[in-house]
């Protein structure tokens, strides 16, 4: 009876290894040339699925990417259509200075108020979609934000600084939507180069300069007179001093014999 039992490669080598009973030579050379094959099938085959997969890897965070970037720069055009109207009403307020606008007649501050309520509410609504005014005024001239209009003779500013923004610029998320229009300051001061950062202190210095400071006059005086030699460690005067009786000695012998005396008398003993 056949044994159909389903075999992996390595039992099939190790078959096609062995000799089969009453198989020639020729027989067991097919069997090896077979499974040669499928073996090498089966490394293609895995090679194969590897790259499929990592395809597909690619495949899905690029459409992730794409699909942020059409979120956040999909209104793009829609938004760089939009900056002529808020610059019209922008143009519009700054042409009555604070004077006319005082003595202007009730209705027409009206008009005016509701002009500037409606340019907040546009710049309101081009921010909760990711679209940002700057206007760099004093702020260092980038290339990559702004557009020279002409050069500003001021010397109270650092060159190279912006002096006057003709036209707002906006970012939209990470990309610039429209440059700013600038008048770049000329013949002022180079702005100051960064001071090198100081290195901070090792553990050492800190402590000693920490108890250096909690130390008062007092106590630094008193330091230094302990410090200073005295004259009680002199060599000659610490050998003067051996050859002298000791007055100490017969006073403390005169004190004990004071002691021995007879003492006051106890009436209750008689």
């Amino acid at each position: 009876m056949t044994d159909s039992t389903p075999r992996r490669p390595d039992d099939i080598t190790s078959m096609a290894s062995e000799t089969l009973p009453g198989a020639d030579s020729t027989e067991a050379e097919r069997v090896a040339a077979l499974v040669e094959t499928l073996a090498r099938e089966s490394a293609e085959n895995k090679d194969k699925l590897l790259r499929a997969l990592a395809e597909m890897e690619n495949l899905r965070r690029r459409t992730e990417r794409q699909v942020a970037d059409a979120r956040d720069y999909g209104i793009t055009t829609f938004a760089r259509d939009v900056l002529a109207v808020a610059d019209n009403m922008s143009r519009a307020l700054a042409a009555l200075d604070q004077e006319l606008r005082e003595k202007a007649e009730p209705g027409v501050k009206a008009l005016l108020d509701g002009v500037e309520l409606t340019e907040r509410e546009l710049l309101k609504v081009l921010d909760k979609h990711g679209v940002k005014k700057f206007e760099p005024i004093g702020e260092k001239f980038d290339p990559n934000l702004h557009q020279a209009m002409y050069e500003v003779p001021d010397p109270s500013r650092p060159n190279g600084t912006v002096a006057h923004v003709v036209q707002a610029g906006y970012m939209i998320g990470e990309r610039v939507l429209r440059p700013a229009l600038v008048g770049v300051a000329k013949g002022g001061p180079k702005a100051p180069p960064a001071e090198p950062p100081v290195p901070p202190a090792s553990p050492s210095e800190a402590a000693a300069k920490a108890q250096g400071s909690s130390e008062t006059p007092t106590q630094r005086s008193s330091q230094a007179s302990s410090d200073a030699p005295t004259e009680a460690t002199a060599g000659p005067l610490a050998n003067d001093n051996t050859d002298k009786p000791s007055h100490r000695t017969t006073d403390a012998a005169d004190r004990s014999e004071e002691s021995d005396g007879p003492g006051p008398t106890d009436p209750s003993r008689s």
